[in-house]
């Protein structure tokens, strides 16, 4: 969609687009030449300085046109504005257009990208037919990365002296965050056989639905999917990990090595000394020579019962341990292939 137009002037023009990114403000700029008068230059970068000020920095930004300015290669001395492939020297017009960039963390696209030196370049001088680049395509710094290229078209017949200069741009939608609703825990069916825990449920089902509201059917239904969820959770309990790793497994040896690590942590904070430092020291060591004794200790059982499943032709069991072992498998679908380019 496109905003109309408001507000142009003779050398500068805008528009606003709104796209699935955000809004872009597209700015068509003729600068004065270089032989201009100092009041007509100042006239129009105070111009040029106040419509920039007033768009948003969160909005997309791009400045594109004939500034008449050549504004050089010295990437050292304009680090935030300028690429390393920037051709020629800097002139009057240039240090003013970089002066603007640098206070408003604009960039020349031009010298950001390395190409032919032929596609640097824009409009050569009638007298000395020597190439510059006059024709700048200028963005905000954190949307450089949009710009994929930057570079000259002298092939275009444009009923100018000017070359076509083109930018290709690849705005990223923006995210949209969605609140996730916390999920219900899920319950551990594995003790739904036990006589006496499906006799606590079927008791504390009754008792639920004994206050059973009237209403319409959808009422009605949710409060016996809630009363049934609830006295299913409260006689048989959360549903656990199924397969816990080697942390896990041992968390009982663990907790108590890390527990005094990050007590000698603590003691050497606040009173560093050749004491406490080789108390620190030790509590580490003791907490790394641990954790590999635990993770091997996993390791070597699981491989264990793996093996003895097989040997055993116990295929089933064998599978679930490799299953625990390289984790759940992810199903990948690949895409369609270019027709028109073939597979």
């Amino acid at each position: 969609m496109i905003e109309p137009p408001s507000n142009g002037s003779e050398r500068i023009l805008s528009i606003r687009l709104l796209t699935t990114s955000g809004p872009v403000h597209l700015l068509s700029i003729y600068a004065p030449t270089l032989c201009s008068a100092h009041e007509a230059k100042d006239q129009f970068y105070e111009q040029l300085h106040n419509i920039i000020s007033s768009i948003p920095n969160t909005e997309y930004l791009f400045l594109l046109g004939d500034f008449n300015a050549r504004v050089g290669a010295d990437h050292d001395s304009w680090p935030s504005c300028l690429g390393r492939y920037g051709i020629g020297r800097m002139n009057e017009n240039g240090q003013r257009l970089l002066e603007l960039c640098t206070y408003h963390n604009l960039c020349i696209t031009n010298s950001f990208f390395h190409t032919k030196p032929c596609h640097q370049v824009s409009w050569r001088h009638p007298r000395s037919r020597s190439w510059h680049q006059l024709d700048l395509i200028v963005t905000r710094r954190p949307t450089l990365n949009s710009v994929q290229i930057t570079r000259s078209f002298h092939s275009a017949d444009c009923d100018t002296d000017h070359s076509l200069v083109c930018s290709k741009v690849r705005l990223r939608p923006k995210k949209l965050h969605h609140s996730k609703q916390k999920g219900h825990p899920r319950i551990n069916t594995s003790r739904i056989s036990h006589p006496q825990l499906l006799q606590k449920f079927l008791n504390s089902l009754v008792t639920a639905l004994q206050n059973t509201p009237t209403g319409d059917a959808e009422t009605k239904w949710a409060h016996i999917r809630d009363a049934i969820y609830e006295s299913a959770l409260t006689t048989y309990g959360k549903s656990a990990k199924r397969n816990a790793d080697w942390f896990q497994s041992h968390n009982e040896e663990l907790e108590p090595v890390i527990a005094a690590k990050r007590i000698a942590l603590l003691n050497y904070k606040k009173a560093p000394s050749d004491l406490t430092s080789a108390a620190l020291k030790a509590a580490r060591s003791t907490a790394q020579r641990t954790a590999r004794r635990c993770a091997n200790d996993y390791w070597q059982h699981l491989c264990s019962h793996i093996q003895l499943a097989s040997d055993t032709g116990n295929i089933r069991g064998m599978y679930d341990g490799m299953k625990r072992a390289l984790g759940p498998t992810i199903k990948k679908i690949a895409p369609p292939s270019n027709l028109n380019r073939g597979t």
